[in-house]
């Protein structure tokens, strides 16, 4: 018997890994949703920005991989793809009668932290962005219809174009790296993500929430090495603690955001995930990075990187 998927976001850095894991699935058939939808079979026309143009995409689906999101740009265009057009795409699906709903969130939705060692349900929802705000919105959507929401933290891999290169960003900005920083984060990278959401997907279980990180949190004094040591990140071997890159970020909201994330305990944890969906989680940061190393080169030098 065939599994017929549609998957959301395909074009994105998660949704595209999704996408080319499902692909390689034995009798899965995988359907992609795009607002400029090539000709094929593959593709179905649909745009979350425009809610009546969903009508139908769900028709003949078993599961709803639902991985596109906005996470820049103005609020009102935030608020139409995360908010309006996940209510009207989830519709879609319970109408449709999909069986199964996987939905790709963020740990966001908690807020600005510290977290340390938190299980699903621990700690409330309480988001502080418009982003993550509506994010959390169509979270609710997905659970109300009984849906599987998945929630990673920090992704890197080859297509990152937010963690680690606004980490080397924040670090030029600083002209140092930091020093003093016990935080922990939890990460995960994408290849293991992609195969995580599939297998999720893919294996019958009950809705509710589960956090997608490495069971083991990655201390930002070891992201700051790896990261210094395979990019040769710039500073001149200068080191600032964590009050005195605060003091220099004082004028750049976006390095204090940074700042912010890098130097409190962001570490979300989930013991049933990985047995519940028999998937490995993988060898962890220093291995992940090392591989997506030469990525990053190519594409923090600006050379064309597929």
């Amino acid at each position: 018997m065939t599994l017929k998927i549609l998957i959301t976001g395909a074009s994105g850095f998660v949704g595209g890994r999704v996408a080319a894991t499902a692909r390689r699935q034995p009798n899965v058939h995988v359907r992609l949703l795009s607002r400029h939808a090539p000709q094929g079979p593959e593709y179905v026309h649909g745009d979350l920005c425009a809610p009546p143009s969903l009508r139908g995409v769900c028709a003949d689906t078993d599961v709803l991989v639902h991985c596109a999101t906005r996470v820049g740009g103005d609020a009102e265009t935030i608020e139409a793809v995360n908010d309006h057009g996940t209510r009207a795409l989830i519709e879609e699906a319970v109408r449709a009668g999909v069986r199964r709903i996987v939905y790709v969130g963020t740990t966001a939705v908690h807020g600005r932290g510290p977290f340390r060692g938190v299980h699903p349900g621990e700690v409330p929802v309480a988001p502080a962005s418009p982003t993550s705000r509506t994010r959390a919105a169509a979270e609710r959507y997905v659970l109300d219809a009984g849906g599987l929401v998945l929630r990673p933290h920090l992704v890197y891999g080859e297509g990152d174009r937010w963690v680690i290169p606004g980490l080397v960003w924040l670090l030029n900005e600083l002209s140092a790296t930091l020093t003093g920083c016990a935080a922990l984060q939890s990460m995960i990278d994408v290849g293991t993500l992609g195969r995580a959401v599939v297998a999720a997907a893919l294996t019958p279980a009950p809705g509710g929430v589960h956090h997608v990180t490495h069971p083991e949190p990655v201390a930002v004094a070891d992201l700051l090495a790896a990261v210094s040591r395979e990019l040769g990140v710039p500073g001149g071997g200068t080191a600032v603690d964590v009050a005195t890159a605060l003091d220099r970020a004082a004028g750049s909201p976006l390095a204090l955001h940074h700042l912010g994330m890098l130097t409190v305990d962001h570490w979300f944890v989930d013991d049933t995930f990985w047995k519940a969906f028999d998937c490995s989680p993988g060898e962890g940061f220093a291995a992940g990075f090392t591989r997506a190393a030469p990525w990053y080169r190519a594409y923090l030098q600006g050379r064309k990187v597929s």
